[in-house]
Formats: C-alpha cells, structure tokens, sequence
C-alpha cells in the first residue's frame, strides 16, 4: 500500500495541473458566451425588432461550442484520473490481503496487528483518492479565487480619495484652462485624440464645443472630470493642476448631464436625491421646478415615489433627462458639463429641458456640447474642433463673419440648409 501510494499522489498531481489548465481556458471561453447572453438581454427589443433570435441563437451556440469542448475533455480527464485512483486503491486492498494471510500462515504477524495496519494503510489511502476526485472541483475552484482577488487587488491609477490631495471646503470659482494636450484611450495608444491641445473656459462663462462626431469634443469632457490622465499636458481648475486636487472633493463641485442620462432602479425621488444625499424635500422640489420635471412627477399615481425602472426604463426620454437635470441642479455645482444633453429628444422634450437648462447655467461655468448647433449660439464662445485640433474660436456672430470657408459658418449651413447670414 505505502509503494502504490506515490502512485497516487502523481495521479492526483498530473490531473490537477491538466485540470486547472483546461479550468482556465473553459472560464474564459464560458465568460465570452455569458457575455453575448447579457447584451442578448439587454438588447433584446433591437434583436425582436429585426427578427434576429435565431441569428443570435447560432451566434450563441457557436460561441458555447468551446466551452462544450472543454468540458468534455475535463470530464475525461477526471473520469480517467478517479478511475486510476480508485483502480490502484482497490488494487492496493488486494496486495495487503494477500500478502497479510501470507505473513499469517508463516506465523511472522499476528492477526491483531495486521488489521491495525490494514486500517491505517486503508484510511491514508481512502483519503487520497478522495482527494484525487475533487481535482475538478480544486481546479475550478482555484480559477474562481485567483479571478475574484483580481478584480479585488486591481486598483486604478487615479486615486479619488487622495490623502495629500488638496480638499475643496467651500466652492471654486470654476475657472478650467487645458494646456499641451496629448491624450489617446488606453485601449488604442497609438491614435492620438489630441496632439498640443490648449484652451481656456473662464469662470462663470459659457463655452461650447461643436465638430463632427469624432473630433474629441467629449474627451475634453472627461479629461475635466479626470476619467482619464493625458499622456503629456496639464489640467487646471482655478490655476491648480486638477492631479493636486481630492478628486471626490472636487467632482463635488462638478455636474455631469450626458446625452443618455443613467438612472437607477429606484424611485424618481431616489434618484434625483442620488445629487445631494442630505437634501431636504424642498430642495428636491425645488431642483424638480427649475429642470420643468415637477409637473410631470406630480401628474403621476405615485408621484416622487414613482418607480423608475431598470435605467429608467419605466419613463420617457424627455423625463429621464428632466430628472438628470433636476438630480444635478440639486447637487449646485459650480462647474457644469452638458454632453449633447438636448440630441436625442423630440421638439417639445428639447424645449423643455433647454428651457431648464438656460436657467441651470446662469452663473457657473458652463461646457456644452451639442450636436444641435442651434443650442450653442448663446454661448459666450464656441470652439470649433476638427481632428483633434481648435480650429476656430469665437462667438457666434465673430465666427460666422469668417465667412463661407469658415469651419463653423459650414456646419451651420450643414443644419440649416440656407444661408447663415
């Protein structure tokens, strides 16, 4: 028995290591099916729209074939590995028989001390071919705990809670300058967005971005929240590198209002509260008001406790927004960013919710970008940007009077389809 159980211990061994590999890759070719089956059901209106189940069940089907491949060699390889550790531990019970009656008939053991070592040598082995047929489990088990304390020990290169950070007690004056920006996504290092980019927004003004899509107008609006880092330049906020600042301080003083508004899986007065946690019920009120979203929540059964849904599913685009709005004017910041908050509503909605916002932006500074060139010409100036690059600035009449062969004056004319003087 102690000679066959090197034996199985290498068994035991050999399998874990083949079943801990093909673990690995089962895992992620799993996580790419699970994936397709999460934006399946997210996604699932666009998918009945088109008639595409099936064309999304053999997409499915396709992508589960690796996993199914996988698993049925672990399945092998485990069901061989149990057979070998159970084949030498019977095999082991055998030998100690016979050669336990061969000792007692030659009278060199007696009967009680061979079945003291009988049972011990059975429990040691028991014991590990039992522990040979948890090698798949081990293994996934192994995967699962590695994957988990990576999600766990990732940490992100931009430290919101920075100690050294300096903490905004009151209000900043909102003054944004970007100087020498050269940024590219993570994801694609090798295309640059912005090569020597620079621009002031002075506080308490207006200033819009507008270009054709692509031409990094949003970025600039990350690179203000510190989303992200650039590779070379600086960022300030009221003269001081924004890399200086606590950055959850300072986003405390900033208001997001993007193009799709998230809402939670709450209520209406949950998520216009998310703002601003300490809010009184006439503040809320008060915000709803300004962001013309009071009158459509009170016209409703439940009111402010009406159930919003999934990301707000339960309520229209115009309304969704109107509570973004009112969750941000809720929070008083002084630095306002508007990422196309108007493009993707009809007439009546943009109304409205630009009518909130003409009054949100009254005293703070404001970036807007809009596709919808016709929601800029108030602004105090406008930049014009094209790969990446400030082509023109001004305000609306001073980049007009550049005339036809301006950047500006084109895309009006794109719009407007007439002539912009």
């Amino acid at each position: 028995m102690i000679a066959i159980q090197p034996l199985i211990i290498g068994s035991f061994y050999s399998r874990t290591i083949l079943m801990k590999t093909l673990s690995e890759r089962a895992q992620k070719a799993q996580s790419e099916g699970s994936q397709l089956a999460s934006e399946a059901i997210i996604n699932h209106r666009t998918i009945t729209a088109f008639s595409s189940q099936k064309r999304i069940l053999g997409f499915f089907r396709q992508t589960m074939k690796g996993p199914k491949k996988e698993t049925v060699k672990q399945s092998w390889i485990s069901g061989f590995g149990l057979f070998s550790s159970q084949l030498l531990t019977t095999a082991s019970v055998a030998l100690i028989f016979w050669y336990g009656g061969r000792l007692m008939s030659e009278g060199k053991i007696e009967s009680k001390r061979l079945f003291q070592v009988f049972f011990l040598l059975m429990s040691t082995g028991k014991n590990i071919a039992d522990a040979g047929s948890m090698s798949s489990d081990l293994a996934k088990g192994n995967n699962a705990i590695r994957s988990l304390f990576a999600i766990l020990d990732r940490e992100s290169e931009i430290d919101p809670d920075d100690p050294n950070g300096i903490k905004v007690k009151r209000s900043i004056n909102g003054c944004i300058e970007l100087k020498n920006i050269f940024f590219s996504y993570p994801a694609r290092p090798n295309h640059m967005i912005f090569k020597d980019l620079s621009l002031k927004i002075e506080a308490g003004k207006t200033f819009a971005l507008v270009g054709q899509s692509g031409s990094g107008k949003s970025t600039i609006i990350g690179l203000i929240e510190r989303f992200y880092d650039p590779q070379n330049g600086v960022i300030l906020i009221d003269e001081r590198d924004i890399k200086s600042y606590n950055l959850r301080r300072l986003r405390s003083h900033i208001a997001l209002v993007s193009q799709e508004p998230t809402l939670f899986a709450g209520t209406i007065y949950q998520n216009i509260v998310y703002g601003k946690e300490d809010a009184t019920e006439a503040e809320i009120r008060k915000a709803a008001m300004l962001a013309n979203a009071h009158e459509f929540i009170s016209s409703m059964k439940d009111g402010y406790d009406t159930y919003c849904g999934e990301r707000g599913v339960q309520l229209s685009g115009g309304q969704k927004q109107r509570v973004a709005l009112a969750r941000a004017i809720l929070k008083s910041p002084e630095i306002l960013l508007l990422d196309e908050a108007t493009s993707a509503l009809d007439s009546v909605s943009e109304n409205l919710v630009q009518e909130a916002l003409d009054k949100m932006m009254v005293g703070r500074t404001c970036v807007v970008i809009a596709h919808r060139l016709s929601t800029t010409q108030k602004a105090d100036s406008i930049a014009v940007i094209k790969n990446g690059k400030i082509v023109e600035r001004g305000s609306h009449s001073e980049l007009l009077a550049i005339g036809r062969h301006g950047s500006y004056y084109s895309l009006i004319k794109l719009q407007g389809g007439h002539n912009p003087l």
